[in-house]
């Protein structure tokens, strides 16, 4: 029953498939895996597409090598087969994935672009992470590289593409909330926008093929509508 609700709920966006690897648009608000929520999740709703478009029997091999935050949308690839499951993880902890995100933070940024380094801890009861002074304990290096796309001055926001190189816990909404730049929408750290949608994508992913190793590069867009109308007029995201 809950299979069946899945595929009457969401609409897949399947971006690139093939015999190893299958890249997909997350869906907002959506888990990428089950967790103890029990909604419904990607990992669940994508095995669901293939058993039914390839009418296959019992149970379906679907690898997660990666995740994408609950409220945070963008391109998620999983793999079709436990060899590419394997190598694609093995990639993730090479960092050798490539995730560049889109951002709409509040206010004028100092830089046009530039690097950001921190020590961040998460509080398990909570579920939130901060920045702390280096050699805390049990706090993770974190780093990723911003470019400022566009400002708007009436609604003091800017339009980030965020280059990750570390995947920490909510890393990008820390780091830029404790310089004063809080994502539009994220009411955990500070955003402005109460009840909005979180305006965090995961925009872009370059990997190597798990078998044929040649680089692939997926990209998704966030509908223009909305809080993200801002986007209207930036050159060269597609």
């Amino acid at each position: 029953m809950k299979e069946n609700a899945i595929e009457n709920k969401i609409d897949l966006n399947v971006i690139y498939e093939d015999n190893h690897i299958i890249v997909v648009e997350k869906t907002v608000n959506i888990p990428s895996q089950g967790d103890k929520t029990g909604d419904i999740d990607m990992l669940t709703i994508v095995k669901q597409y293939l058993k039914e478009k390839y009418n296959k029997p019992g149970n379906v091999y679907l690898g997660l090598v990666h995740r994408l935050d609950r409220p945070v949308g963008g391109v998620m690839v999983f793999a079709k087969t436990s060899k590419a499951a394997a190598r694609l993880s093995e990639q993730v902890r090479e960092k050798i994935f490539k995730k560049k995100y889109l951002v709409i933070a509040n206010g004028k940024f100092n830089k046009n672009s530039g690097i950001l380094e921190d020590y961040l801890l998460k509080n398990e009861k909570n579920n939130m992470s901060k920045s702390v002074p280096e050699g805390t304990e049990n706090a993770k290096y974190s780093k990723l590289e911003y470019e400022v796309l566009k400002y708007d001055s009436d609604l003091d926001l800017s339009v980030l593409r965020i280059n990750l190189y570390t995947g920490r816990h909510h890393q990008i909404r820390v780091q830029l909330s404790s310089r004063g730049h809080s994502i539009y929408g994220d009411q955990k750290y500070g955003g402005r926008g109460h009840g909005k949608q979180i305006c965090l994508w995961a925009y872009e992913l370059t990997i190597l093929h798990p078998i044929t190793k040649e680089e692939m590069t997926f990209k998704a867009i966030p509908n223009k509508e909305k809080s993200w109308k801002i986007l209207e007029g930036i050159k060269g995201l597609d």
